[in-house]
């Protein structure tokens, strides 16, 4: 099954699929945006920023497409076999990719899975401009744990933070390790902005605080969005 699911022609298919679902989120989900004043503003300035969210939010998150106004954006991609057809998706949705790690390999030379590419071009992207999209906790695990490879990415690019945490009901939840979360159309969504935050100096101590920082505020973030999509009669 893994092969079948691999193969070019079925991970085109699903791309396809991925791309015109995502499309109809983005025309159907009511949003309740809070914080949104501050990241449109970072969306006319010209200096690039670094934007995470959890992997099991993905759909959500690309559906946020909107909010990156016409700044150029790019995703992390991690590349693995199965982040093919999710790449591919992203592209279709007009949000070009950089294929390498999101998590712990990120700019560690020791444990390299395309980090130190990756993040060569991720920094080279932050510093000319874009923002540079990441589920910190991908490709796999564990769940809303946020690695340093962010906070290093942040500190050597002298670059803004913003923590996206989104929810929505109804939607579907895979027994996934990220937990996944697929909003159903029309469905409620609440997303919650959280910056910009500094960028952390570039000693390990300080970019300790800020991982563990900005995962606390992750993990908040995402229990405070579910409790607004959960309420009866809550509105976008």
């Amino acid at each position: 099954m893994k092969r079948f699911l691999r193969s070019a022609a079925i991970q085109a298919v699903l791309a396809l699929a991925v791309t015109v679902y995502i499309e109809l989120l983005i025309r159907t989900l009511r949003w309740r945006i809070e914080g949104r004043s501050s990241v449109d503003l970072a969306m006319r300035a010209p200096e690039g920023l670094l934007a995470l969210f959890w992997h099991g939010h993905i759909a959500q998150g690309i559906a946020c497409r909107p909010l990156l106004a016409d700044k150029p954006r790019r995703v992390m991609i991690s590349l693995s076999r199965d982040g093919g057809f999710i790449a591919r998706a992203a592209e279709r949705l007009k949000i070009p990719v950089i294929r390498g790690s999101t998590g712990r390999e990120l700019g560690d030379k020791t444990r390299d899975k395309g980090g130190t590419a990756a993040f060569r071009e991720a920094l080279s992207f932050i510093r000319s401009g874009g923002v540079m999209i990441m589920t910190p906790d991908g490709p796999r695990g564990p769940a809303e744990v946020l690695p340093l490879g962010p906070a290093r990415l942040a500190a050597a690019a002298g670059a803004p933070v913003f923590l996206m945490s989104v929810a929505s009901r109804p939607a579907l939840r895979l027994g996934s390790w990220d937990r996944a979360e697929i909003p159903l159309p029309f469905a409620r969504a609440a997303v919650f902005l959280e910056g910009p935050l500094p960028a952390p100096a570039a000693e390990d101590a300080a970019v300790a605080r800020a991982r563990a920082d900005w995962e606390r505020r992750l993990r908040a973030g995402r229990i405070r969005a579910e409790a607004a999509v959960a309420r009866r009669g809550s509105r976008p």
